[in-house]
């Protein structure tokens, strides 16, 4: 089944283009069938890549998902049109009386920060609360993940020595997890960050399950243990060239970065990178809609409030 999207949204050319089966709200309004409600929370800055990533992921699987966007209200976004936020995008003031199957929060560039000190922390913790009455799975992505962690389980994020760029090897630890099946027991994802978690402090927490790490990425997958809460801390969604364009980009800020490991063949950041990731992003984003959502959401949406 096809992904719907609103009229008009950039991505729709693009997947059409990687052969994705996309519906326009248009033709699945005439279809009888309860299509899957998924809020996506876009907090990256590259507001249309970052669409069209999970509008991939989440429209590369046999049910129909309804995707809705939101951003925050209290943040204004600058390296995207007013125009299309306001035709593409809604606020939280539209969402919260409403009820979803599942949710998607993504990361932002703001890990630096104190979680206070961004300037939509509270807006966002008062979505992290609605989202545990409204929403029957929320998926928290990189800076996302450390900030609901926090959050909802006092674990502190960590400054790390220097940034954590390329593509890392990962292991599943929990190989009876239904959001793994089908994991091979080594897979590559994608990093980009300066901060990270404490595997001992995660531990701790009775109410989270590790699922997948890395020997040099640290923690990569968590969840809760009724399923309605998953923490990514990687990119998995990530393009191709997502790491080289961030790799560029600070470079002519004068950062001086390191090249990203495992990235580009033998370390030449003058080759064209490899894309190691994809089938198992798409095949974590598949069994998390199956598993997690869809086989466990009920039909009445209205019963999902809490």
């Amino acid at each position: 089944m096809p992904i719907k999207i609103p009229n008009g949204l950039p991505a729709a050319e693009t997947l059409l283009n990687e052969n994705i089966f996309v519906m326009t709200k248009l033709r699945a309004e005439t279809q009888d069938i309860r299509p899957l409600k998924i809020l996506l929370l876009n907090l990256m800055p590259t507001k249309i890549v970052t669409e069209t990533q999970f509008s991939r992921l989440l429209g590369n699987t046999p049910l129909q998902v309804e995707l809705t966007l939101l951003a925050m209200k209290s943040h204004e976004s600058k390296n995207v049109s007013k125009e299309h936020m306001i035709a593409f995008y809604k606020t939280f003031g539209d969402v919260k009386n409403e009820s979803y199957d599942g949710m998607v929060i993504t990361g932002a560039p703001v890990e630096k920060l104190d979680f206070e000190n961004v300037d939509y922390w509270q807006e966002l913790c008062e979505i992290f609360d609605w989202a545990t009455k409204n929403v029957h799975s929320t998926v928290y992505i990189c800076w996302a993940a450390q900030a609901a962690l926090y959050y909802h389980y006092g674990v502190k994020k960590i400054m790390l020595d220097k940034k954590l760029s390329g593509v890392y090897k990962h292991t599943v630890v929990d190989k009876k997890t239904m959001l793994l099946r089908g994991f091979d027991d080594v897979f590559n994802a994608p990093h980009s960050r300066y901060t990270g978690i404490d595997r001992e402090e995660v531990l701790k927490v009775e109410n989270l399950k590790l699922l997948a790490e890395s020997d040099k990425a640290g923690v990569y997958l968590l969840k809760s243990k009724d399923n309605s809460q998953v923490f990514i801390t990687g990119h998995s969604e990530y393009d191709k060239d997502t790491l080289k364009n961030e790799y560029e980009r600070d470079k002519k800020a004068g950062i001086n970065p390191d090249i990203p490991e495992n990235y580009f063949p033998d370390d030449d950041d003058t080759k064209e990178p490899v894309v190691s990731w994809r089938s198992h992003a798409n095949l974590l984003f598949y069994n998390w809609l199956n598993y997690f959502v869809y086989q466990s959401t009920p039909f009445d949406i209205e019963k999902i409030k809490k």
